[in-house]
């Protein structure tokens, strides 16, 4: 057993033996292995297989809000986020500010620049999106959270999350908790979107 030493990379051969402190990202962002991870509390962690309708979901609001976005806003798709440096979460979809960011150095999303953080839930992934992501994404001071549920009825509900000022916990939208057949928010920016549209090849 090849156990990970402080400072050295992470390889094919340790990754899953991370050294007493875990692993940081300098360690692994150069690690290739055959499937999608990510770190958590300094440990690799495989991110499970997904169903046709999740992708579908998020490839479908990646385009809504891409056109929606006005400048600086940049959204992206399962682009990696550093909330500390043991701790690089990549949430399905990502809305962030362009300002400060260099396109050709940037290797993950800081936080500080993550406006919101959407998670579509998987059978695999209930209980991180619902309870340890959000928690995360409080913590590093993510202003908007929403997680896409699939229904019993096979319909889509947004359940959306804004960050109180000063505060590290979320708290429902006031005004639409759950968003039904359509989502419209003004955080982070003026928006209206057909929730049955996003379940359409």
């Amino acid at each position: 057993m090849a156990i990970g030493r402080p400072g050295q990379p992470a390889t094919a051969d340790n990754w899953m033996f991370p050294p007493g402190d875990g692993w940081t990202f300098d360690q692994v962002k150069e690690l290739e292995l055959p499937w999608d991870w990510e770190l958590v509390d300094g440990a690799i962690v495989v991110r499970g297989q997904t169903k046709l309708w999740h992708d579908i979901v998020r490839d479908n609001l990646h385009r809504q809000l891409q056109l929606a976005a006005p400048s600086p806003y940049g959204v992206n798709v399962e682009r990696c986020v550093m909330l500390t440096e043991d701790n690089v979460r990549k949430p399905d979809v990502v809305v962030y500010d362009t300002t400060n960011l260099d396109i050709f150095t940037a290797e993950c999303t800081p936080a500080s620049e993550v406006k919101l953080a959407v998670e579509v839930v998987s059978p695999g992934s209930r209980s991180d999106d619902r309870f340890r992501k959000p928690a995360l994404f409080a913590e590093a001071n993510v202003p908007c959270y929403w997680r896409i549920e699939l229904e019993q009825d096979r319909r889509l509900a947004v359940h959306e999350f804004w960050l109180p000022v000063g505060e590290q916990s979320y708290i429902p939208a006031p005004l639409h908790p759950v968003h039904r057949e359509k989502l419209v928010t003004d955080l982070p920016f003026s928006l209206e979107i057909d929730l049955t549209a996003l379940l359409k090849l």
